[in-house]
């Protein structure tokens, strides 16, 4: 089953509530997302421990061949 744009915003949110998040469908199916988050959170931390803190977040949608989230590229950055 694909996920909703607004159910991958939600379970990134609930972790980091202040991002500006940004969800986009790249493939038209529901299945292949991209996803900006920009957290003043990330600040400090290399870009490894930013997109694992994100994954995290995700709480297992991702795992194993029946994940609810296909595919995610993922870019994460601190606000300039």
């Amino acid at each position: 089953m694909a996920m909703e744009a607004h159910d991958i915003e939600a379970l990134i949110r609930e972790k980091f509530p202040e991002a500006k998040i940004t969800i986009t469908d790249l493939a038209g199916d529901g299945n292949h997302w991209a996803a900006e988050v920009i957290d003043e959170s990330f600040r400090g931390m290399n870009r490894v421990q930013q997109q694992r803190a994100v994954y995290a977040s995700l709480k297992g949608k991702m795992d194993g061949a029946h994940g609810e989230l296909h595919a995610l590229a993922l870019t994460t950055k601190a606000p300039d």
